[in-house]
């Protein structure tokens, strides 16, 4: 069983991701590749104290970038969308 902070990496935050919060109760978080939508949920659920009703997943490949003379690449990274029961939020800046 993995620890749920080894799960949940960050947090994204944007102006979608706000709008998202604010109007559908979907949370945004970078989670680690070889997570199940299982393991994000118990994990969320762990660590907030909520109670997760849907999570969606998905691969984020990196973007191409150039360095110089050289091309590379941004990190491919996962993402999950977490939807919370009616009623339940997640403060993501406690304290401010």
């Amino acid at each position: 069983m993995y620890d749920p902070r080894q799960i949940i990496i960050r947090p994204i935050v944007s102006e979608k991701t706000f709008g998202m919060i604010e109007e559908q109760n979907r949370y945004t978080f970078e989670v680690a590749k070889t997570a199940s939508k299982p393991q994000i949920a118990q994990a969320i659920e762990a660590i907030f104290d909520v109670k997760v009703v849907k999570v969606n997943t998905m691969n984020v490949t990196g973007k191409p970038r150039r360095v110089r003379y050289q091309m590379g690449k941004t990190r491919n990274w996962k993402k999950a969308i977490v939807s919370l029961k009616a009623g339940d939020t997640i403060e993501i800046f406690p304290g401010a």
